[in-house]
């Protein structure tokens, strides 16, 4: 199963999709099976864009002030066996695991935790859980509207595959995203 990953895609008012800053973003999000969106999407223009390309269930950000049934505060699901909890905001960063888990996701025992508002991609491994932050597909490392990065899930039942995925560069300005990867079995 292929799993897109993004957050904080805040378009500006002069932007009303992500298809005015080119194909970069609809190209990776027609290649996955579902879109997990963890939050200040702004609005719901952007979840109804998504869902052209596959299915999308949203965490709620700090900007969401709609409702929308793809959208809950927090989100907890299994994909291929694989247990994933996503919020908008998993702080405190230095936090361990099982207190995130406690604080956002019910105590729940995960394999994976997706989170956004830093617009900053974030992926990294510790006490057994992955913790994953795809960045900024459209305002990376708060800087202004450019091409940043989104991140990759591919899922099997004894193996986890993610990856940030950088979208490009936009014309006279770079991408800050840093592109790696890592891979789980069990």
């Amino acid at each position: 199963m292929r799993v897109g990953v993004i957050s904080d895609t805040h378009l500006p008012s002069l932007i009303h999709s992500l298809d005015e800053l080119g194909p970069e973003c609809a190209n990776f999000l027609s290649s996955v099976d579902l879109i997990l969106h963890s939050g200040d999407i702004s609005t719901k223009k952007l979840l109804d864009w998504c869902d052209q390309f596959a299915p999308v269930i949203v965490a709620r950000g700090n900007h969401d002030v709609f409702d929308d049934p793809r959208m809950a505060d927090s989100q907890v699901l299994e994909l291929e066996g694989w247990r994933i909890g996503m919020v908008h905001d998993l702080r405190p960063r230095a936090a361990p695991p099982a207190e995130l888990s406690a604080k956002h996701f019910g105590g729940a025992e995960l394999d994976l935790m997706i989170a956004g508002d830093t617009h900053v991609d974030r992926l990294e491994r510790g006490d057994g859980v992955v913790q994953l932050n795809s960045g900024s597909p459209n305002l990376p490392h708060h800087k202004e509207t450019r091409w940043g990065t989104v991140a990759l899930l591919e899922l099997e039942p004894d193996v986890m595959r993610a990856e940030i995925v950088l979208l490009g560069h936009s014309e006279g300005a770079t991408n800050p995203g840093v592109a790696r990867s890592l891979e789980v079995t069990r």
